[in-house]
């Protein structure tokens, strides 16, 4: 498993279905290679098929995952991540 995917292992993460943190991992791929510009469509096109798919993530993991991926990230990169939940979230309503 490459440095990419080390996030998967934090015990943090243990009650979350292995499939889920594989479907974050294939995301995170993808994502990786979008300019910042195309970052909230494209989390938004993923999150409209997550639904439609039947995978659904509770408040509670996606709490989890946000902090472990947050760990280790200077304060900059931590309030962007920040900023892109408040919207992920204000999408929502």
């Amino acid at each position: 498993m490459d440095m990419d995917s080390e996030w998967m292992k934090n015990p943090n993460l243990a009650g979350i279905d292995p499939a889920k943190l594989m479907m974050l991992q294939s995301l995170a791929s993808q994502g990786s290679q979008k300019k910042q510009s195309e970052m909230l469509p494209f989390l938004m096109a993923a999150a409209s098929s997550s639904r439609k798919n039947g995978t659904q993530f509770s408040r509670d993991e996606i709490d989890m995952i946000v902090e472990v991926l947050k760990s280790g990230k200077s304060q900059a990169e931590i309030a962007q991540i920040d900023r892109m939940m408040q919207i992920m979230k204000m999408m929502q309503k």
